[in-house]
């Protein structure tokens, strides 16, 4: 039995292996229908969630399985008291798989070290986001043909915003890869990613606030929103929430085949008008995280 946690846990073979299975959903969906029948999902939601949540349970019933589950801590037993531990003990008994999110990092690592099923990360504070980042790579597939030789823009809130912390081991891993870290000072990338991913693999990198500057070199830009449940005061959220906004006029100097990425949800940080513009591929990559969980479910059951 396996689980996913973090995205390091996967090889770059099995990353092949996911995304051509991915692509293959996309191409023959109705060989997939019946995959996952009598098998049950149960998502264990401790934290808000909209995409992550039903992009799960549309990968379980397009696979044919079933789901149940909650969508808030306060509908769970932990609103009692009940440890994250004996929760997963216990609906190891009633399902064949397990998608968690929490707000503290390294509680579905807690819950797979005592589940007897797959537990999948969806999310663990501002930590890991593992099944986001594996959208991402079918995204960047889907868009660039290849994962070697992109400069990848990454904007917003580096601090805390996991998705770009699971990007960044991800795509570490390939050759030619450049990260531009675009960010205020108070929200620039921890410096454990710094030196046990960046440095350790000497991966190129310039950290810069500015954003126009940097957008002629990107092949790749990756917008992140500053998420106010993160911030310990409100004072600080107000003052920084609209670091970064990106529209049109900041495009004008971007390349034609640039693709612009965000993990959802968005506030304000890209303009409603950079929808139209062909280099937006955030919705895409929604639907992307659907394939992509589809594939991995199918792995972690084992299931050819």
């Amino acid at each position: 039995m396996r689980s996913l946690i973090d995205i390091k846990e996967l090889s770059l073979e099995e990353l092949d292996s996911l995304i051509n299975t991915a692509l293959d959903i996309i191409a023959n969906p109705s060989k997939y229908n019946e995959k996952c029948r009598g098998k049950k999902l149960a998502t264990l939601f401790f934290e808000p969630s909209t995409r992550t949540r039903l992009s799960f349970e549309a990968a379980m019933y397009e696979l044919g399985g079933n789901v149940l589950g909650f969508s808030e801590a306060s509908s769970s037993s932990s609103a009692k008291g009940e440890s994250v531990a004996d929760t997963a003990k216990m609906i190891s008994c009633y399902a064949d798989i397990i998608a968690m999110r929490h707000p503290k990092e390294g509680a579905p690592l807690v819950a797979s070290m005592n589940a007897t099923i797959p537990v999948v990360n969806a999310g663990d504070g501002g930590h890991n986001h593992p099944t986001q980042t594996l959208a991402d790579l079918l995204t960047i597939k889907r868009k660039k043909g290849r994962f070697n030789n992109l400069t990848i823009g990454l904007c917003g809130d580096l601090k805390f915003g996991r998705t770009v912390h699971s990007l960044i081991s991800a795509m570490s891993r390939y050759e030619g890869i450049k990260f531009v870290l675009i960010s205020p000072t108070e929200l620039q990338i921890p410096g454990y990613v710094k030196t046990e991913v960046l440095d350790k693999n000497g991966i190129e990198y310039v950290e810069t606030t500015d954003l126009v500057g940097a957008m002629p070199e990107l092949d790749i830009l990756y917008m992140t929103r500053v998420q106010k449940e993160r911030f310990f005061n409100e004072e600080d959220y107000l003052r920084l929430k609209d670091s970064y906004i990106l529209d049109l006029a900041k495009l004008s100097n971007a390349k034609k085949d640039l693709c612009i990425m965000h993990p959802l949800p968005r506030v304000n940080e890209i303009s409603v008008k950079v929808d139209s513009d062909p280099r937006a591929c955030y919705f895409e990559q929604a639907l992307n995280g659907k394939y992509m969980r589809m594939a991995l479910i199918l792995m972690l059951l084992g299931i050819k």
